[in-house]
């Protein structure tokens, strides 16, 4: 089979892409003190400015939506101007930004927020496992406070704001963080939702906060410049559901719908990608499942490699695929896959945290040769 499908372009929404090789969110823990990006973060995305999309680390939406120590925001005017000193750097370099935007709910603690008050959810369930502080330190996770009703509009006003800053910082758009087991997934499924009123019990009041989001950062931004990012069946954080598939498949005929730029799925083999390399034996193929519910691109992510990249997109499985870990290793990814060229292999001790080391000093071929 040719290689060259992974080198085909993509129109994905207001956006056209030169290749199918997409860069995944990746936390990694970098940001300053105020929630900005660094020199060093302008500095490693233009160097996988290749990618045909770049996708950012998940974004805090509000000093709230925090849940992992130096990570960045989208919430002040400093982090707007940090944030445009990435995107005139990536265009600059011929590549393509989006901005995930995203709210952690539960799986934060209260050291984050000023006032020392609790993480949020959908209902009072604490995620399983420790969680990290403010300063790095793994504690306990704690019991999450229920959002009232009437908060819930706020915060998908947020999410709204967001995505305005967003473009106001200079990128091609947005993608809402519902994977992962974060504020959107919390919503969604039972094993977090315990609400009685419009935004729990049944799956269509489950999936209304997400529904809800899209539909207002599409009214702000467009849908064309909206992409929504879903992990069904995964188990981040100890998320679960009684009944998957459905809600699943009414969120995704939903999405469709609503004819936004893209729908990005991780493979539930790899829901924990970003904790350990072990994969699920015998997870469910969301791609599978889930690819023809949804009538625009479809993006696939999850422990793939450049040989299964490429099977997925020729067979017409997938659209596109993103790389995370790879991406880590391999700022120039798109270049080696094309050569066949040999791929650096990523530190994992340097994936969150620290400076340079592990984050802007991967080699690129050129070096190498």
């Amino acid at each position: 089979m040719s290689q060259s499908t992974l080198f085909t372009s993509l129109r994905l929404g207001a956006l056209e892409l030169p290749n199918r090789i997409v860069m995944a969110p990746l936390t990694r823990m970098r940001a300053d003190k105020e929630g900005k990006p660094t020199e060093m973060t302008v500095e490693y995305y233009k160097q996988r400015s290749s990618a045909g999309l770049v996708i950012t680390e998940g974004t805090a939406i509000s000093p709230q939506a925090h849940g992992y120590p130096s990570t960045p925001g989208i919430y002040t005017p400093g982090q707007i101007a940090a944030w445009q000193d990435v995107t005139a750097a990536v265009h600059a370099n011929g590549g393509r930004i989006i901005m995930q935007i995203a709210h952690n709910g539960r799986n934060s603690h209260s050291s984050f927020n000023a006032d020392g008050s609790s993480p949020v959810s959908s209902s009072a369930v604490p995620p399983s496992g420790p969680v990290l502080t403010s300063s790095f330190q793994q504690v306990p996770a704690e019991v999450p406070r229920a959002l009232e009703t009437g908060e819930v509009s706020l915060i998908i006003n947020s999410y709204r704001q967001a995505a305005m800053n967003a473009m106001a910082a200079g990128f091609d758009g947005v993608e809402l963080q519902g994977a992962n087991s974060h504020l959107i997934e919390q919503f969604l499924e039972t094993g977090t939702n315990q609400r009685t009123d419009q935004y729990g019990g049944p799956i269509e009041n489950r999936a209304r906060f997400l529904l809800e989001i899209v539909d207002e950062v599409s009214n702000a931004i467009g849908a064309e410049r909206l992409g929504v990012r879903l992990s069904p069946f995964g188990q981040y954080g100890g998320i679960s559901d009684t009944a998957p598939f459905e809600l699943f498949k009414y969120v995704i005929n939903e999405l469709s719908s609503r004819q936004i730029a893209y729908l990005h799925v991780i493979e539930a083999r790899g829901s924990e990608m970003g904790l350990t390399d072990e994969l699920h034996a015998g997870a469910v193929n969301n791609a599978e499942l889930f690819r023809a519910l949804f009538d625009g691109p479809f993006i696939s992510a999850a422990a793939y490699t450049p040989h299964t990249a490429e099977i997925a997109v020729g067979t017409g499985a997938v659209d596109a695929v993103a790389f995370g870990r790879l991406f880590i290793a391999n700022p120039d990814l798109p270049l080696r896959i094309s050569l066949r060229a040999p791929l650096n292999k990523y530190n994992r001790s340097s994936f969150y945290g620290g400076g340079a080391e592990g984050y802007i000093d991967y080699p690129m071929l050129p070096e190498q040769r």
